[in-house]
């Protein structure tokens, strides 16, 4: 019963969230965006959708991605939460490149934008571009459109 207590208990952390996050597991999914939401769990591939993701809080396992940045086998442990998502398949919105996030453990155990650590740090809107996410921030210095 421990296995359904933790399942319940992780879905009322999540409630009314939806969980986006690249999938690097083995098999089909490869290298392709993660949307789970309590509807279900769907795969897209980068190159064919772009996600218009609101309300976002980027979230990270800071004891895992730790381990992974000491050298040992990666796991999952960064995703985002959002209050809702448009999944679009034409008509892409454009993205200034200097507000690009990443998250890569080997190199830093956060979230990284501009250089800052971003861990559990909210924002209005997070758009991808084929395998990148780019935070949408009023305001921003802008050089250079992609996309």
């Amino acid at each position: 019963m421990k296995i359904g207590l933790y399942l319940y208990s992780k879905l009322l952390i999540m409630a009314n969230k939806i969980k986006v996050r690249f999938n690097l597991g083995r098999g089909k999914n490869y290298m392709k965006w993660k949307i789970q939401s309590k509807s279900g769990v769907e795969y897209h591939y980068p190159a064919d959708v772009q996600l218009i993701m609101k309300g976002c809080q980027l979230k990270n396992n800071r004891k895992t991605a730790e381990k992974i940045f000491n050298g040992e086998n990666k796991d999952v442990c960064a995703w985002v939460l959002c209050d809702s998502i448009d999944i679009k398949f034409d008509n892409f919105e454009k993205v200034w490149v200097k507000d690009k996030l990443s998250y890569n453990p080997r190199k830093q155990p956060h979230w990284v934008w501009n250089g800052w650590d971003v861990d559990n740090k909210r924002i209005d809107e997070i758009i991808t571009i084929d395998y990148g996410m780019y935070a949408v921030v009023e305001g921003s210095l802008k050089n250079k459109l992609v996309g």
